[in-house]
């Protein structure tokens, strides 16, 4: 009986040492949280909804970043996923801590029904490319004004 008990006793504290093993490395990465070493790109949303738009509107959406990292940051280009959205964005380096813009302009003509558009911004972020998104859903011209 006192092999079986110093057993379980034995298996409790191999077990409860296992556990408190992966605490630390729990903590181990909670500095990569901070700043990122080198330039970082953060939006301060990733995808905005314009909702119902009739077929033909133009509307724009600017979305807002912020490098968190520690060194400049610049955004080489922007690409689009199709000719019906055109991008703007700031061209001049973000230092750490400030802000910049990237814009999408969306012309509806010639689209119908639900449209999500991605745009995809290529800089020197250490963590690579970042995507934001348009969404609408295009309705007829004058399906659209008269819910107006």
């Amino acid at each position: 009986m006192k092999k079986v008990l110093l057993s379980f006793a034995f298996a409790a504290f191999v077990a409860g040492g296992a556990m408190a093993q992966e605490q630390p490395k729990a903590k181990a990465s909670a500095p990569q949280e901070q700043a990122v070493n080198g330039p970082a790109l953060t939006f301060e949303e990733t995808e905005y909804n314009f909702g119902d738009i009739a077929q033909g509107d133009v509307v724009e959406h600017t979305f807002k970043f912020k490098n968190t990292g520690t060194q400049p940051l610049v955004i080489e280009r922007v690409d689009v996923s199709c000719g019906c959205t055109t991008p703007a964005w700031t061209k001049e380096p973000v230092m750490p801590g400030k802000t910049g813009i990237v814009t999408a302009k969306f012309n509806s003509a010639g689209k119908m029904g639900q449209q999500k558009k991605a745009i995809t911004v290529h800089s020197n972020a250490a963590d690579g490319d970042k995507y934001v998104y348009i969404v609408t859903n295009i309705k007829e011209k004058g399906a659209a004004s008269a819910k107006n």
